[in-house]
């Protein structure tokens, strides 16, 4: 049981859950919108989010317009958060969220309580890992996600093996291998399940310019080894399985969004993303909250959560000042075809059909060409015929779907070409 007396308690305007590009922009803009009192939390004993990990470009070309390392682009995030007068806490845990803008945190001091009028979570995403991809073996030495990796090249100088193996071709797979060449790291292949990679041309260059091998159409059967990793077994696209020696597994990216909070508190989840039901503002089923960044679509640059944090701070400050209604009709967006992974947002305010987000983003699970439909009760508002790949964004436009007020459901469908 906490002792109720014993818990510290505080108010202030906006809390921000989450000191990355998307919190640290959202707490920066609200500063500058006049919001007085500005709390961001964060759990990491440092402010910065997953760039201060990055020690390589390019970052900050979209906010600061040059090229930066990812800790030189955090440095600069916070800087500018703190010259807005932003309060910045590290070192402290969000324990629970509750109705009313209630968070219970945790510090070095003990247990506290702050209670804010709005409260923004911009938790980002974590990397799948060995036991959620379900991939046999035990518990060995060698086996990593990228963030763990780059947190002990960058923060710690150390260097955890020299001859990994690199599972999947994600953008943050080609950062691996950058964080690899820093250590003085040299992967044996990178290997991919589907026939092409899945991070934009032309990355795909970037392995065979570091001597790694690409391995498409390859699936990470079992990790083998006494202690340490000592080889993995892989299976090609008809089921041949063959060994391949190495002292490490690195897997990349099959991000899901660091969504705890929202699932242990009373915020509605989306199945698809994983993360918070939002509507075109960033805000969540409990209308004190709002959510933006990598949190409600894995997974975006720095870039573009940086932005989004910048938009969701500003539609925070005009909520505070009365300009945004959660009340009236509200219609959902739901994807009925299979082959649709993702939409945000997830709801649209009809009342405010031309504001917030421009765009509804799309995500696919699989290649596919053939007609996006967007359906209401009265019929088709919008269609277009598309060449659909996995982990690209995919955009319609927002007031596409906010036209008439027939229905309160429009569902989103893929008919596939032949």
């Amino acid at each position: 049981m906490i002792d109720q007396a014993a818990i510290r308690l505080e108010r202030c305007d906006v809390t921000v859950v989450g000191a990355g590009p998307a919190g640290l922009a959202a707490a920066t803009a609200l500063r500058q919108r006049g919001i007085d009192k500005v709390v961001v939390i964060e759990r990491d004993t440092a402010a910065g989010g997953i760039p201060r990990h990055c020690g390589h470009p390019p970052f900050g070309m979209r906010e600061f317009h040059r090229i930066l390392t990812g800790p030189s682009y955090a440095r600069r995030l916070v800087a500018t958060a703190r010259e807005a007068g932003v309060e910045l806490r590290t070192g402290t845990s969000v324990a629970s969220i509750s109705q009313g803008g209630k968070l219970l945190l945790t510090d070095g001091e003990g247990i506290g309580q702050i209670t804010a009028k709005r409260v923004i979570i911009a938790t980002g995403v974590r990397e799948a890992s060995c036991a959620a991809r379900l991939v046999s073996g035990g518990r060995l030495l060698g086996i990593y996600t990228t963030g763990a990796l780059q947190a002990m090249v960058y923060l710690k100088g150390l260097k955890p093996f020299q001859r990994p193996v690199i599972v999947g071709s994600e953008l943050v797979s080609f950062s691996a291998i950058l964080t690899c060449r820093k250590a003085g790291i040299r992967p044996v292949v990178m290997i991919e399940e589907n026939d092409r990679v899945t991070a934009r041309w032309p990355c795909q260059w970037l392995p065979r310019i570091r001597g790694i091998p690409l391995n498409q159409n390859t699936r990470l059967v079992r990790i083998e080894g006494e202690g340490r990793v000592s080889q993995v077994i892989v299976a090609d696209r008809h089921g041949g399985e063959r060994a391949i020696d190495c002292d490490g597994v690195l897997f990349t990216g099959g991000f899901t969004p660091e969504a705890s909070l929202a699932r242990c508190g009373h915020l509605q989840v989306d199945a698809g993303t994983g993360g918070p039901v939002v509507d075109q503002f960033g805000r969540c089923s409990d209308p004190t909250y709002f959510a933006a960044g990598n949190l409600l679509r894995p997974v975006e640059t720095a870039g573009w959560s940086w932005r989004e944090g910048q938009q969701v701070g500003g539609w925070v400050a005009d909520d505070l000042s009365g300009k945004l209604s959660d009340t009236g009709e509200e219609r959902r967006i739901t994807p009925v075809c299979p082959l649709i992974k993702l939409a945000v947002p997830h709801t649209i305010k009809m009342q405010h059909g031309g504001e917030g987000m421009t765009h509804v983003q799309l995500r696919f699970t699989r290649p596919a060409r053939g007609k996006l439909v967007a359906r209401n009760g009265s019929g088709i508002v919008w269609r277009r015929h598309l060449r659909a790949l996995p982990e690209r964004r995919v955009l319609i436009p927002l007031a596409a779907l906010a036209k008439g007020s027939d229905g309160g459901l429009m569902k989103l469908d893929f008919e596939e070409s032949s």
